[in-house]
């Protein structure tokens, strides 16, 4: 990751618009490899060593997320949705829309805006946002406070942390590993949940 922000602070303005991109795509399914949180906290760490522009920083990474977000949901509705069509399918039976739907309508909020700090979750929240059919005026209510949360708040994390602690800088591989972790600990314990319920 150090590489990479590197790399990125070496093309310029062209660097953002590559951040931007990292963002964007990560909202959408099978992108969860993408380092979305690492990203954002160490940017705006080195921003605090004056490597990046905090302002330009938090304008990409906001709008990459909720413009991000809004395509994925469109794919989803749009897209995704047109492969549930036949009963007898196993993978795209229609019921897993019902399903999908069900869920989102007990657990929307939770999912698109807590949904951020969560990998998998936040490729594949958006997308299924739009194949369950939860409105769009509500999807972007809780993208928009998700957005606020991860991409400006992980950053705001990481700019005031290297205000704070100068030399966090030469701790950034174990920082940057710890956040990937802690990040996926949530699919972790909900896969070992599952499992243990099924056990039983």
């Amino acid at each position: 990751m150090h590489e990479l922000i590197n790399y990125i602070q070496s093309l310029g303005y062209l660097g953002y618009a590559l951040m931007f991109a990292i963002i964007f795509f990560e909202s959408f399914p099978l992108t969860f490899l993408l380092p979305g949180d690492s990203l954002l906290f160490t940017a705006g760490l080195l921003a605090s060593q004056g490597y990046f522009s905090m302002g330009l920083l938090i304008l990409t990474f906001f709008v990459a997320a909720v413009v991000g977000y809004i395509f994925s949901y469109f794919f989803g509705q749009k897209i995704i949705k047109r492969f549930f069509r036949n009963p007898d399918s196993k993978i795209f039976n229609p019921k897993y829309v019902v399903y999908t739907r069900e869920f989102y309508e007990k657990y929307g909020a939770k999912t698109v805006i807590i949904g951020r700090f969560v990998p998998i979750v936040r490729s594949f929240g958006p997308a299924l946002a739009g194949v369950a059919d939860m409105t769009f005026k509500k999807f972007m209510v809780y993208s928009f406070v998700g957005a606020v949360l991860w991409a400006i708040g992980m950053t705001c994390i990481g700019f005031y942390l290297g205000h704070i602690f100068p030399q966090t800088e030469t701790f950034l591989t174990p920082i940057i590993v710890s956040i990937i972790f802690v990040s996926l600990l949530p699919t972790v314990f909900e896969y070992l949940k599952r499992n243990s319920s099924r056990v039983q």
